[in-house]
């Protein structure tokens, strides 16, 4: 059965500096749940704490409602996968699967039928006999991951396993974890900075910044209704354009670009001329047509031809840059002017504290 984690007020400081600031998150059993955020947001340090490799300031850690704060590491129910594979390089494939059960005490039987099975999930049955060196990075990390399963812990903790591979490596191995995930059914916890991973893999993001969190949410809901300028520029690539604008009319209009741009509804509590800032998503950006409302006219600097989509870096009449992201391939050149139109339904405007203004 899959476990629960719940944190409430958690802290952690070194010394007299307090870096995770009274944390409370509840994991479902069974969950994926990836902590994202710049470097320094504290994610790798929260999940050193839930593994017991940190000693917790302040506030306790529940696992299946029992406190952990003072249960050492190895008797938590969790197996870890780091970024560095930290394979034995003098020991076959098998070897590093079977040392820490063989530490352990487990029997030989036992350890024989974990080791296979591990092997069997993650495609690693036929690497058996050979060494870290005769290994692929993706491989080595496959062995990793394996170190862990052979250990059938209640909980899978991942710190930025995927950094040291290659691009295409990260994609395979991005499937390939969310996979084990499905066949598991274990609660897994995974840190990264690569929010592109964090929206393909996850049931539930933590969206964290400078020790607090900014929001938390299955992937669409952080897109979609982002809480705050912090979280709608992380979350999406290219990321969401952010363009200086002004309340205007009643509060149901936008000065941005030189235009006023209708946005159907006040926006509850705005004041005309209050500055603010708008948002829109490089994707929800049209070029040409008929429908939404116009932007203005823009100057295309630079053309990325990605072949099944087309990315635009352009400058405003008023001198803001602005990131189009099309699909197809759009036949425009650098130096043109193309004019823009959005859907004020699906941008954002926010507040100068960056929250976000709801309609």
């Amino acid at each position: 059965m899959a476990t629960s984690i719940k944190l409430n007020k958690v802290v952690k400081r070194y010394g007299a500096i307090e870096v995770v600031h009274g944390i409370d998150l509840s994991i479902d059993p069974g969950e994926f749940t990836v902590f994202v955020g710049p470097s320094g947001c504290g994610k790798s340090t929260l999940l050193r704490m839930i593994a017991g490799l940190e000693p917790i300031s302040g506030g306790e850690l529940l696992i299946d409602g029992e406190r952990m704060n003072e249960v050492p590491a190895s008797k938590r129910g969790i197996a870890m996968v780091f970024q560095s594979y930290a394979l034995y390089p003098h020991m076959s494939v098998y070897k590093n699967l079977a040392f820490g059960l063989e530490t352990a005490g487990y029997k030989r039987a036992e350890i024989e039928a974990r080791v296979q099975k591990a092997a069997k999930i993650l495609k690693i049955d036929t690497y058996l006999q050979r060494r870290p060196k005769a290994l692929s990075g993706g491989q080595r990390q496959r062995v990793a991951i394996g170190r862990a399963i052979v250990r059938e812990p209640k909980i899978f903790l991942f710190d930025e396993p995927l950094s040291n591979l290659d691009a295409e490596l990260r994609v395979q191995m991005r499937v390939e974890i969310a996979k084990l995930h499905q066949d598991l059914g274990n609660t897994m916890i995974y840190v990264t900075h690569d929010q592109v991973e964090a929206m393909t893999m996850a049931d539930k993001i933590v969206v964290l910044r400078d020790g607090n969190i900014m929001q938390v949410g299955a992937p669409l809901d952080l897109y979609n209704a982002p809480a705050n300028q912090f979280v709608a520029g992380f979350i999406g690539s290219p990321k969401m354009n952010f363009l200086p604008a002004r309340l205007a009319g009643a509060g149901d209009a936008i000065e941005v670009a030189g235009r006023n741009v209708r946005l159907g509804a006040p926006l509850p509590g705005a004041r005309t001329g209050e500055p603010v800032t708008f948002g829109v998503r490089p994707e929800h950006i049209q070029v040409g047509g008929e429908a939404g409302e116009a932007l203005g006219e823009v100057k295309i600097n630079l053309v990325e031809h990605l072949g099944g989509g087309t990315v635009l870096y352009a400058t405003t009449a008023g001198g803001e840059n602005l990131t189009v992201s099309a699909a197809g391939q759009l036949r425009v050149h650098h130096g043109e002017s193309v004019p823009l139109r959005i859907d004020p339904a699906i941008c954002h405007v926010f507040d100068d504290k960056g929250a976000t203004l709801t309609r």
